[in-house]
């Protein structure tokens, strides 16, 4: 009985896996940096301009998370 074993090997350079890491960590910060302006905009009106926009602040978070990761 014959078979055969076939393994490829993934091998990714040192230098590309920094540089996704970096990538990554430069992505994760323009996110912050959005959620961050988005809820603090977004905290800046008051209760009236949050109902005509429909939102509540216990919304807030969600909806600043919701726009920087979308």
């Amino acid at each position: 009985m014959a078979y055969m074993n076939t393994t490829t090997a993934n091998t990714t350079s040192v230098f590309a896996r920094i540089g996704g890491a970096f990538e990554a960590l430069a992505t994760r910060y323009k996110q912050n940096r959005l959620y961050r302006e988005t809820f603090d905009g977004l905290s800046a009106l008051s209760n009236r301009e949050l109902a005509d926009l429909g939102l509540s602040r216990s919304e807030l978070r969600r909806v600043a998370w919701e726009s920087s990761r979308g």
